[in-house]
């Protein structure tokens, strides 16, 4: 009978919303209605595209060959840009044809997982986790197998507990660093370690790079690939304008990998979106190729926040806050709050936590439910100055 055909596809309609953009459109949605909510839920600058970004996308919105189909891989100049940056910041050297532009740092990263995941192959997933991670993993067919690592380890997963987690069935293993949601950073030695036995294991390695210009007190994010060269013909980079450059709603990720694997992607994409928008591309151009004083102080300012952020946090008696050396995140460890009556409400959850926040302080978290376990909230740093210390502040009232 016609009325017993399920209308959505089990794959489809098992799809979690993004929790990151639901709390962060509830925020908007407060805001719009006259409530003076501080949303801390959105991993977006507050900075503006830099002005020679926007004026290269203005001028290419004008020449009529950007009113074209292009190579659907990405523009040549753009994937040779995109070598360059590979080659200067994660230590890989590529040929462009092992670059493959996508509508977005997600897109590279549903993209990386449709490529080597075949039904039932495991994919070890550092907890706590960027919320698209599980939901990409399963479209793709995987299983995605937590790993996690809480705030006394500072959330960086160790190869003891990788290793206690592989199975036979294991064959990805995501690699982040810098970490959203928690700002993590693994040392060179642990980026080592954990290439190391990835490689001894011949796991593929899926590497979210995205935050890696985003680091503070000297650190830096040394890619797995650099550390362990011999990695580099099983493992995917993905990375993107978004965050170094506040280019959020220009679309334009990447990824970066072995002939084979860009190959087979660059066809999916063929049929899924074709070329990303050709003025992006301009766009990202400029951004890598062109000064990066902005970026720069960009990366200042969120350094700024993020000492600011942390030391006003941990003024407040059962949030602990380990002080993250990348990203624009902080991941509080709230579980000294939970369980306790908060002006009549006794929340016993993050996620419950959240929305009492919401509710008395009109300040916007994204529960850790979210990211994995219950017992913290993210909170990007990556608004205003004034914006950020009021919100705190009201936290620091709601729970003096």
């Amino acid at each position: 009978m016609a009325h017993d055909i399920k209308r959505i596809s089990t794959r489809i309609g098992s799809i979690a919303e993004s929790a990151t953009l639901k709390v962060d459109g509830k925020a908007k949605a407060l805001q719009a209605a006259g409530r003076p909510v501080i949303s801390f839920a959105a991993g977006e600058p507050d900075f503006p595209t830099p002005a020679h970004i926007v004026e290269a996308a203005s001028a290419a919105v004008l020449d009529p060959k950007n009113h074209r189909y292009t190579p659907a891989a990405g523009l040549p100049e753009l994937r040779e840009a995109i070598a360059a940056k590979t080659l200067r910041d994660s230590g890989l050297a590529v040929p462009p044809s092992r670059v493959l532009v996508t509508n977005g740092g997600k897109q590279a990263v549903y993209q990386a997982f449709a490529t080597v995941l075949d039904p039932g192959d495991e994919v070890l997933l550092p907890a706590p986790y960027w919320t698209t991670y599980p939901e990409a993993i399963r479209l793709a067919g995987g299983v995605p197998v937590e790993v996690f690592a809480g705030s006394d380890q500072g959330y960086l997963v160790t190869v003891e507990q990788l290793e206690a987690a592989r199975t036979e069935k294991t064959k990805v293993l995501l690699f982040v660093s810098p970490s959203n949601p928690t700002g993590a950073v693994y040392s060179e030695a642990e980026t080592l370690a954990i290439g190391q036995w990835a490689e001894e294991h011949g796991l593929w390695v899926i590497s979210d790079e995205i935050y890696q210009n985003l680091t503070y007190d000297g650190v830096r994010a040394v890619s797995i690939v650099e550390a362990v060269p011999a990695l580099a013909d099983r493992t995917i980079l993905v990375n993107g304008v978004a965050k170094t450059y506040a280019m959020t709603g220009w679309r334009l990720g990447w990824m970066v990998g072995p002939q084979d694997a860009i190959t087979a992607a660059a066809n999916l994409q063929s049929h899924l979106t074709s070329n990303v928008s050709n003025i992006s591309q301009r766009a990202g151009i400029a951004a890598l190729n062109g000064p990066q004083d902005d970026a720069e102080a960009m990366r200042l300012a969120f350094d700024r926040r993020r000492k600011l952020i942390v030391s006003e946090l941990n003024k407040i008696p059962g949030i602990l806050t380990p002080t993250p050396q990348g990203a624009f995140y902080v991941y509080p460890d709230v579980t000294g709050l939970l369980g306790r009556t908060w002006n009549g409400v006794t929340p016993t959850t993050s996620l419950e936590l959240a929305d009492l926040i919401l509710d008395q302080a009109e300040v916007a978290a994204v529960p850790g439910e979210a990211f994995g376990p219950s017992g913290f909230l993210r909170l990007s740093y990556a608004l205003g100055d004034d914006a950020l210390l009021e919100g705190v502040q009201r936290l620091q009232k709601l729970f003096s």
